[in-house]
């Protein structure tokens, strides 16, 4: 508790800095440019503008980010570079967009804190695997993996019973992309409690379409290679582990 009250006094002061600066004037110039349409030239240099204004262009940010009337790709472009010119201070503002409606907003936010290396926002990054939005799933997912928040290996492990990360196709449900790059989260998170599930996985015929990410983090978790060779010449080797593991 001791350690929470000067937690939260900063992030209160960081918030009071940040809105100080939006009560500026707002740079007219800058709203006019980030009301276009630009093409990546025109973008780059309105990057190279806005970071050259420094602090003065955070009330403009703050203005493009609040309103739908700035197209998405300028609204993520003003995100970004708020959390540049700002850096932590900006944190507690850009995590407001964390529940932003539209979906952008709410990756841009986290894309954001990732590049910031903010890690007190797990309990959020967890509620966003289940974002409706594929993107901001597999977004969530990445700030999970890179920033190591491994107390978050059991909702990460869950993402593989969500039905949204699945498709429909002729031959039933399809696993999409984002469950085989969770099965790899979990071994780089060296989640204990995936060891004997994947164990069991990694002998089914049905799971064959995840056997490579299967035999990847069964080899981080456990801290053992599969031997080079076929499927077949791997699953046997992690037969043998399961029996021995069940020995133990």
């Amino acid at each position: 508790m001791k350690n929470l009250l000067p937690c939260l006094l900063i992030s209160l002061l960081f918030s009071i800095s940040i809105e100080a600066k939006v009560r500026r004037p707002v740079p007219s110039d800058l709203l006019v440019r980030y009301q276009q349409n630009l093409n990546k030239i025109e973008m780059g240099k309105l990057k190279k503008d806005t970071l050259k204004k420094a602090g003065k262009a955070v009330p403009a940010l703050v203005a493009v980010m609040k309103s739908s009337k700035y197209p998405d790709k300028n609204r993520w472009m003003a995100t970004f570079l708020l959390g540049q010119i700002t850096g932590t201070k900006g944190v507690p503002f850009i995590a407001k967009f964390l529940k932003h409606p539209h979906w952008v907003m709410r990756m841009a936010s986290m894309k954001t804190l990732l590049a910031l290396k903010q890690k007190g926002f797990g309990k959020e990054y967890a509620a966003s695997l289940k974002d409706k939005s594929f993107l901001v799933r597999k977004q969530a997912l990445e700030n999970i993996d890179r920033l190591q928040l491994t107390d978050l290996a059991p909702q990460v492990w869950a993402m593989l019973y969500d039905k949204r990360n699945y498709y429909a196709s002729k031959k039933g449900k399809k696993r999409t992309n984002l469950i085989k790059e969770a099965i790899r989260v979990v071994g780089r998170l060296k989640f204990q409690k995936a060891k004997t599930p994947l164990l069991s996985m990694v002998q089914k015929k049905k799971y064959e379409d995840i056997f490579e990410e299967i035999d990847y983090s069964l080899s981080l978790i456990l801290q053992k290679k599969s031997p080079d060779g076929n499927l077949n010449t791997k699953r046997r080797y992690w037969s043998r582990i399961a029996i021995s593991e069940k020995t133990i």
